[in-house]
C-alpha cells in the first residue's frame, strides 16, 4: 500500500502549477498523486546480467515484477510489499544485478541513445544512475567521461561504477562549466554525445523527497536558471558537429526547462529533436509569464507524475549543426 504524505504546496507553488496544468480535473489528479510515495522501479544492468536471467532470480526470491515497456525489458517494476531496505540490501542489487531508479530518470539516456565506440560526456554524473545507464547501452566499450565536483559525491559514483562492473568510464572532479572551458580550449577529439543533467529545483520529486514541499523557493528557479544556461553553453563547445546534447532536470519550473532550451535555440547553432520515449510526454510551453519561446521547444518532453504515475522530469535532445567556439 502505497504512504501518503501530508505536506502541502506552498500558495505560490500551487499557483504556478495551475498554470502549467489549467484543467480542474488534471490538476485535482497531480495534487493527488504528488502525496503518495513513488513505484519501486529498478533498472536491470546487462553489463553483468540480461533482464531474462534477473526476471528468474527475483521470481525464486517470489517477487512481483512487471516489464511494463516491451521495448525497454531492463525496466522493471516491482510490485510486491517489501520490507523496508529490501530493494537496497538484496543480494542482486549488492552484486550489481540491478539499479534502483525512478522510471523517469531512465529517459535522459534513452534520449541519449549511446552505442558503443562512442565518446561521451556525463557533466553532472554522480550518483551514477544513468551513468551506469550509458555504460550499459554502450556495451562497456567506448568512453564515457563522468564528471562531478564534490568529493563525496564521486565516492558515491565510484562506489556505483563499481558495484555494477562499469570499466570504460573515466572520473572526473572539477566544475563543469571549467571543464568545458578548459577541453574546449585544447586540441583533442570532441564528444560524440552530452549529458547535461542539470542541478535544479526538484519540482518533479515531490513524492520521493517530500522536503520539497518545504524548500521550494521561487527564487532558486531564477538563480539556477541563469546556472544552466552556462552550463549548456559551454558544454556545446565540446561536442562535435552533428553531435547530440541531451537536456534533462527533474522540475517543472519554466524557468528551468523551455527558457533553457529557448536560450540555446537562439545563441547557437543547434536543433531541437523530436522524442521518442516509453512514458506519456506533454510538449514544451510556448508561453510562460510574460516570455514567449521559440516555437521548437514543443519538442521537448514534459513528464507529469500523474500522466504515467511516476516522477516530473523534463528532457530535451538537441543536434548541434555547427562546432561553436
Amino acid at each position: 500500500m502505497k504512504k501518503t504524505f501530508k505536506y502541502q504546496m506552498k500558495p505560490a507553488f500551487e499557483e504556478r502549477m495551475k498554470s502549467l496544468i489549467p484543467d480542474k480535473d488534471d490538476f485535482a489528479q497531480f495534487e493527488k498523486i504528488i502525496h503518495q510515495e513513488p513505484l519501486s522501479f529498478i533498472r536491470c544492468n546487462t553489463i553483468k546480467i540480461s533482464p531474462c536471467e534477473l526476471l528468474k532470480k527475483l521470481n525464486r526470491k517470489s517477487w512481483q515484477v512487471k516489464q511494463p515497456y516491451p521495448n525497454f525489458p531492463e525496466v522493471m517494476l516491482i510490485e510486491s510489499d517489501l520490507l523496508p531496505g529490501e530493494l537496497g540490501n538484496a543480494l542482486e542489487h549488492q552484486l550489481g544485478y540491478y539499479y534502483i531508479q525512478e522510471v523517469s530518470s531512465m529517459l535522459p539516456p534513452i534520449a541519449l541513445n549511446p552505442q558503443p565506440e562512442e565518446l561521451i560526456l556525463d557533466l553532472m554524473a554522480s550518483p551514477g544512475s544513468k551513468t551506469t545507464q550509458i555504460a550499459a547501452k554502450m556495451q562497456n566499450k567506448g568512453t564515457v567521461v563522468a564528471n562531478d565536483l564534490k568529493i563525496q559525491r564521486i565516492k558515491i559514483l565510484v562506489s556505483n561504477l563499481e558495484r555494477c562492473g562499469v570499466t570504460n568510464t573515466i572520473i572526473s572532479r572539477k566544475d563543469a562549466i571549467a571543464l568545458c572551458s578548459k577541453l574546449a580550449n585544447l586540441n583533442y577529439t570532441k564528444f560524440d554525445k552530452i549529458l547535461v543533467d542539470a542541478p535544479c529545483s526538484g519540482e518533479g520529486t515531490l513524492r520521493s523527497s517530500p522536503k520539497t514541499f518545504i524548500i521550494w523557493n521561487h527564487k532558486i528557479t531564477k538563480s539556477l536558471s541563469r546556472q544552466q544556461k552556462k552550463f549548456i553553453a559551454f558544454a556545446l563547445k565540446c561536442l562535435k558537429k552533428s553531435g547530440v546534447l541531451v537536456y534533462s532536470t527533474c522540475t517543472h519550473a519554466p524557468e528551468e526547462n523551455e527558457e533553457v532550451i529557448d536560450f540555446a535555440l537562439r545563441n547557437f547553432p543547434v536543433k531541437i529533436e523530436t522524442l521518442a520515449l516509453p512514458l506519456k510526454c506533454r510538449p514544451g510551453i510556448t508561453k510562460w509569464k510574460d516570455k514567449t519561446f521559440h516555437q521548437d521547444v514543443k519538442k521537448t518532453c514534459r513528464i507529469y507524475p500523474q500522466d504515467n504515475d511516476s516522477e516530473g522530469f523534463f528532457v530535451a535532445k538537441l543536434r548541434l549543426l555547427e562546432e561553436t567556439k
